[in-house]
């Protein structure tokens, strides 16, 4: 018969494992004998060297019981629905590295990879951190609210590209981060999106957009507090007709 401690060296564990089985139900615990020690015969030797080596093969301990306890057919069963399960969640750790991976580049967190090639696009048109910061702030909580059609949106972003008004606009809109109200180029920046706008309408490309008021507020009011000029801008546009940043509508007069 042997103590704890030999049955331990011999399976190849801890004694602090063999207590932890025999608390968790895998290996029964002996009667005392008449000197008050638990002593172990051969058939726990086995028992306990299946337990390690099922749990040295990565079966979870929860499932070790049902395995031990199986036929030679359900053994295999069982052995099989675990490899099923450790694949997929291999392809998951695997696919969490490559999100993690994408994250240590900073403007993935939150963001689609058409929203990332979208900003590195601004920035090969010579557009400024301290905008690209901004934009990529706005299209987190733009993609939250509609991510089934971001990258819809995001090629027509691409397409306006494009246009020169729209490249001319993000020239002016690097600009103006020590920009006053007073500046010429504040003007040119509503003209160049005017611009913009009525071609949009023109196009039929102006409608609704899909977010709520409160939400639309919300850019607006991140877009005002960006910079000084905005209000500028917003003013200007409203004495020609329109109201609006993210969704820019024209006024209906009375």
């Amino acid at each position: 018969m042997l103590t704890i401690s030999q049955l331990a060296r011999y399976a190849g564990v801890t004694v602090r494992a063999v207590r932890h089985y025999h608390q968790i139900g895998l290996l029964p615990e002996p009667e005392r004998n008449d000197s008050g020690y638990r002593t172990y015969n051969a058939a726990a030797v086995a028992r306990l060297i299946r337990i390690r080596t099922l749990a040295d093969a990565g079966v979870p301990l929860a499932r070790v019981q049902e395995l031990l306890d199986a036929s030679t057919e359900q053994f295999a069963e069982g052995i099989q629905e675990i490899d099923k399960e450790l694949r997929a969640e291999v392809r998951r750790l695997q696919d969490t590295r490559k999100r993690l991976a994408r994250l240590a580049t900073g403007e993935h967190l939150a963001l689609p990879r058409s929203v990332v090639g979208y900003l590195d696009r601004l920035r090969a048109l010579g557009v400024g951190e301290w905008y690209i910061e901004q934009e990529r702030d706005a299209w987190i909580m733009v993609a939250a609210q509609v991510p089934d059609q971001i990258d819809v949106v995001m090629a027509k972003k691409h397409e306006d590209l494009n246009d020169p008004d729209m490249v001319r606009l993000y020239a002016l809109i690097d600009g103006m981060q020590d920009c006053t109200v007073d500046d010429p180029r504040v003007v040119e920046f509503a003209d160049v999106l005017e611009r913009l706008v009525i071609r949009a309408v023109e196009a039929g490309e102006v409608g609704d957009d899909g977010f709520e008021q409160p939400f639309v507020e919300l850019l607006d009011a991140t877009v005002v507090e960006a910079s000084p000029v905005a209000e500028r801008i917003l003013s200007i546009l409203a004495e020609r007709g329109w109201k609006g940043w993210t969704r820019i509508e024209r006024v209906q007069k009375i």
